[in-house]
């Protein structure tokens, strides 16, 4: 049966023979989704390496192009290793909807940490004032651009769509928000509150993002935008790391990290964590409407296609 919301193939035809053991149904799509993911982790640090790379070389301006370049070739390398690989088009990168939903995702993110800053100084939290200017924000465009693109091709595009295959929407969800906030506890001022917070606001919210697309552009956008803002607007600490240059200079209230977040930034406030479940929350209503949960594969029958990519379900991878 064809679902009129997100084009997927719900039920199909038997396979011939029996039915695969639990192992083969369950196990080698995680298993499959290993190599992908650590392949790409350090392609990623790679290409975050080199970007930064060229803001502290003779040329600092090259720092602006050289983020570009090399969030668009991680993205070329996965399009075309997905369609070596998988044997599918990697329409979570389709093209024909990208500027309408990587615009979308810019703004809410903007406005998101907007709204989550301007809380904390309306509150008396945080103190704002001018800054180096936004000539000085390659740095912070470099850190929200690579880890917008690299960051939701791997937690999203690798890791959410093949936990999607077994352990369905809602599992999917957990999993890689647990994972994506643990990876962050390794950064500078990191507590266990603050990869909590990340896992909540951000795990959630981008998950979400994926889930009501099916493509990347909107999780890119959010996260991209609000990392930028963060920290080349505004200059906060991103996940504890500092950016540099900003247009404003922003700093916490001393003794209030539980507020504030304290060093290792926003992110780390309960404020952040409002804010973004409120946009989690208008996410999850969306999917709910458009019938785009899916449930576990024991409950489909199967771990084949890709329920949050758009491909046939059927019976038979900075924040």
């Amino acid at each position: 049966m064809t679902d009129p919301t997100g084009g997927r193939t719900t039920d199909g035809p038997a396979p011939d023979g029996p039915a695969p053991g639990g192992w083969r149904r369950y196990g080698v799509p995680l298993l499959v989704m290993l190599p992908w993911f650590f392949g790409f982790l350090g392609f990623y640090g790679g290409v975050q390496a080199l970007a930064l790379a060229a803001d502290a070389s003779p040329v600092p301006a090259l720092v602006w192009p050289a983020a570009l370049l090399g969030a668009a070739a991680f993205a070329a390398v996965y399009v075309a290793l997905t369609r070596w690989i998988e044997k599918r088009p990697a329409t979570e990168l389709a093209l024909g909807p990208a500027p309408r939903e990587l615009a979308l995702g810019l703004v809410v993110g903007a406005a998101a940490f907007s709204l989550a800053l301007g809380a904390l100084v309306l509150g008396g939290l945080y103190t704002v004032r001018g800054g180096s200017g936004l000539g000085a924000t390659g740095t912070a465009f470099a850190v929200g651009v690579v880890s917008g693109v690299g960051e939701e091709i791997l937690f999203r595009g690798i890791l959410f769509r093949r936990l999607s295959l077994v352990v369905g929407t809602y599992g999917a969800l957990a999993g890689s928000a647990v994972l994506f906030g643990a990876a962050h506890l390794a950064n500078p001022g990191a507590t266990v509150w603050g990869a909590l917070a990340i896992a909540v606001e951000a795990g959630l919210m981008l998950g979400l993002a994926y889930v009501v697309t099916g493509r990347l552009w909107l999780p890119i956008g959010l996260h991209a935008a609000w990392n930028y803002v963060q920290g080349g607007v505004f200059g906060v600490a991103v996940s504890g790391n500092d950016t540099g240059g900003s247009l404003w200079s922003s700093a916490p209230v001393a003794g209030r990290d539980a507020l504030t977040g304290g060093g290792f930034g926003v992110e780390a406030s309960p404020a952040a964590v409002v804010v973004c479940l409120a946009v989690s929350a208008v996410l999850w209503v969306t999917a709910r409407r458009r019938g785009l949960v899916v449930p576990p594969a024991w409950r489909r029958g199967t771990a084949d296609g890709d329920p949050a990519g758009g491909q046939t379900v059927s019976s038979t991878l900075p924040m």
